[in-house]
């Protein structure tokens, strides 16, 4: 199979997640054998989308070169993986990638519909000559390995919640991630926003790029702190302890969106894999260690 890259320039702009900082974004063509880059043009900085570069992975993965970062670049990284773009330059003018609805549907809904132009070179695939594991045992979470003939993806969340329970999703190389995968909204638990706010993130979070579970029954003051928190004059919680603003798009749409995210994160290991990669309890920051450990294993 030979490379591909865009077609043409696609703009998006928005506020941060966590930094809620505005932001330009633009996706461009590029060349063979260019990757993917992110480029800073308030600061004049290229930054390879390569685990290597990755600096913090607190709630979302940051990428830096010297003192310029980007934060949050698992969403777009996942939908260029999705969709099957090698080589891609995105500029963007400010420190985090725009959150948009939360999920990676609107990178590919503005992409799909072009396709992509193929390239004069054949796509590099990585491959691993062994199966090999990275493990966190404090917090239990895994990321496994295995060569294969494919790349394939699958995550199995618990976070010990009567809400969400336990869930599983799948997503293999050519099945449909425009449908299945991208529609995932990124999701918190209530209880986490007042600590996530005192550590200086979810500034750019609101009812419109997150889905807000609710895990045990909520106080009329926990409502109205809600209220004030989200901005909104009314809010209330559904029986089954979701923020009544939002229809989840599946029932397993929480395991989902991790699916999403671990897809972006190990993208961060420069190519698409030959591989079956699993997760048991993946977040950003074993999801990135998971791509360092590739980028020594590669064969």
């Amino acid at each position: 199979m030979n490379q591909q890259t865009l077609t043409r320039n696609y703009t998006f702009e928005g506020r941060g997640l966590h930094t809620g900082k505005y932001a330009h974004l633009t996706l461009m063509p590029a060349p063979v054998d260019y990757g993917i880059r992110f480029v800073r043009t308030d600061l004049e900085v290229e930054i390879p989308a390569l685990a290597s570069k990755v600096t913090r992975t607190d709630r979302s993965t940051t990428i830096s070169e010297g003192d310029a970062s980007v934060v949050t670049v698992e969403h777009l990284m996942s939908a260029l993986t999705g969709l099957g773009v090698d080589n891609a330059r995105i500029e963007i003018d400010n420190e985090e990638v725009p959150i948009l609805d939360g999920s990676a549907e609107r990178y590919v809904r503005a992409i799909a519909p072009d396709g992509l132009q193929e390239q004069d070179g054949e796509r590099v695939y990585i491959e691993f000559t062994e199966e090999f594991e990275v493990r966190d045992d404090q917090t239990g979470s895994w990321v496994r390995v295995t060569p294969s003939d494919k790349m394939s993806f699958g995550v199995k969340v618990d976070f010990n919640s009567r809400v969400l329970g336990v869930q599983t999703a799948h997503w293999t190389e050519n099945a449909d991630y425009v449908g299945q995968v991208a529609p995932c909204r990124t999701f918190v638990f209530f209880h986490e926003l007042e600590f996530l706010a005192a550590r200086g993130l979810v500034k750019g979070g609101d009812v419109d790029n997150a889905i807000v579970i609710v895990e045990h029954p909520a106080s009329k003051e926990q409502i109205d702190n809600m209220c004030k928190f989200f901005g909104q004059p009314r809010l209330a919680v559904t029986p089954k302890g979701y923020l009544s603003n939002i229809r989840l798009h599946f029932p397993n749409e929480c395991g989902r969106h991790k699916l999403l995210d671990l897809i972006g994160d190990m993208r961060l290991m420069g190519g698409f894999p030959k591989a079956v990669i699993t997760a048991y309890k993946p977040g950003h920051t074993i999801n990135s260690a998971a791509s360092r450990a590739a980028l020594s294993k590669i064969k």
